[in-house]
């Protein structure tokens, strides 16, 4: 297994605190797939505005988490060290549950089809084995 704390993810992705959305890399195939966790805290600072009253992780923020996570599958291959992926599309982008503060979010994203610099991902977020997002994210690779 493929392993990568949060400051080898820093040496692959070039986001950085509040937007770094991945915690750890539990596993990654460069160019195939990658599983990832974000342990969600009630400290983060999306919560003080969604909800104040019930705090719920954004789902465009759990998107972005399951393509940081597709983006380590890709930027991990050596001829893309360096890179930046950025979203060409998001499809079939399905929210079928909340993410709220004290949950340990598992995220997973296998490179489906590949064609030069643009690719797609099929991507699962789940909590306690219950999917919670799920979406085909196409992404471009960039300088």
């Amino acid at each position: 297994m493929n392993s990568l704390n949060i400051n080898q993810i820093k040496e692959i992705l070039p986001h950085r605190y509040p937007f770094l959305l991945v915690d750890y890399i539990e596993d990654y195939v460069p160019g195939e797939s990658a599983t990832g966790y974000k342990c969600v805290t009630y400290h983060e600072d999306f919560f003080q505005g969604h909800f104040p009253q019930e705090p719920v992780m954004p789902g465009v923020l759990t998107v972005e988490a399951l393509a940081q996570v597709g983006a380590i599958a890709i930027l991990s291959m050596p001829e893309y060290k360096g890179k930046v992926v950025y979203f060409g599309a998001i499809n079939n982008c399905k929210f079928k549950g909340k993410i709220v503060p004290g949950d340990k979010v598992k995220l997973e994203t296998k490179i489906i089809k590949r064609k030069g610099p643009v690719g797609i991902g099929s991507a699962v977020a789940s909590v306690d084995g219950k999917v919670v997002v799920s979406a085909e994210l196409t992404f471009m690779i960039g300088e």
